[in-house]
């Protein structure tokens, strides 16, 4: 019998969440996805001295600052990346714009120019942007312009609705975030089948399916393969690999747990949230209140570090 990874592959679009090209080599995933901690991650990497070398030779040539810098280096990533994937390759916007509309499309713009100018085509990039209105609202004008988004941080059925309305290509619902929430708040041991995480997805997944809205629907940020294993059959799945691996390790039969068509599942009423109704809905929401700010400000703490080490390097 095939292993779980390749019997989920069957049914699920495989995405890798890292920035270590050899883990991506090894699992052959469709896509992969990024962020600062993992650009950070791997910049400290030996086998990826080069990268960060030809950035900041870059940066000195040209005079650049530390932040155009982490620019160049998450593209060199990127662009490294989109050469052993065949699909797509998403790279953020930075964190700390995470609440400025025009900041974040101006980013995004920047971001798919240096693509093109490596040869790197838009249609082999997803933008990957805080799930926030303003988030929201650059999604909106991006996609207009040809430029897919991958929504991420998102922790709630209104943030999804509102992704859906503006035209999203992606999101990426935190599933293991959820979890780490409500296992604090309530001291409860959960199973895959109760995970809160879990059931957050297949909601929003099955929300999707019943008024066929065509965004994507990628699960990310598990902590555990059951997680995974229970949301087999979502449209995409980006995962860390060492799950990747513990999956490719494991035997049994893996069943589709989500399924098209949805029936005999009630779902809520389309809803096109206006800014008032997305506020006041997601405030309600006290967990994903919570993981929204919780999650830029990791992201934004990992970008200020990755940028203080190309600063440091500048400067030597």
């Amino acid at each position: 019998m095939p292993s779980k990874l390749e019997q989920l592959k069957s049914m699920t679009t495989i995405v890798a969440d890292t920035g270590d090209m050899e883990s991506i080599r090894a699992f052959q995933p469709t896509d992969c996805t990024t962020n600062p901690t993992l650009i950070l991650k791997a910049a400290q990497m030996d086998a990826y001295v080069h990268l960060v070398d030809e950035a900041i030779t870059w940066g000195r040539k040209g005079g650049k600052q530390a932040g155009q810098v982490t620019d160049r280096l998450a593209v060199n990533f990127g662009a490294e990346l989109s050469k052993i994937v065949p699909g797509r390759v998403s790279t953020e916007v930075d964190a700390d714009l995470s609440f400025d509309t025009q900041a974040m499309i101006d980013k995004a713009r920047e971001l798919i120019a240096d693509y093109k100018a490596r040869g790197v085509g838009r249609e082999r990039i997803l933008i990957k942007l805080a799930t926030t209105w303003e988030g929201v609202q650059a999604a909106r004008v991006l996609q207009a312009e040809g430029i897919d988004c991958n929504m991420t941080l998102l922790f709630s059925l209104v943030q999804a609705q509102a992704c859906a309305e503006a035209g999203a290509f992606l999101i990426s619902p935190f599933v293991g975030r959820i979890l780490d929430w409500y296992a604090k708040a309530t001291g409860e041991k959960y199973t895959a089948e109760t995970d809160p995480g879990v059931l957050s997805v297949r909601a929003i997944y099955n929300y999707y399916k019943a008024h066929d809205i065509g965004t994507v629907v990628m699960g990310a940020s598990f902590r555990n393969t059951g997680e995974i294993e229970a949301l087999a059959g979502c449209d995409r799945l980006t995962i860390a690999p060492a799950l990747l691996q513990q999956l490719a390790e494991t035997d049994g039969y893996l069943a589709r747990r989500l399924l098209m068509p949805v029936r005999n599942i009630e779902v809520p009423a389309r809803l096109n949230p206006d800014e008032k109704t997305f506020r006041f809905l997601f405030n309600e929401d006290a967990m994903a209140t919570e993981k929204l700010a919780e999650g830029i400000r990791l992201f934004t703490k990992d970008l200020r570090s990755l940028r203080d080490m190309v600063a440091k390097k500048l400067a030597a």
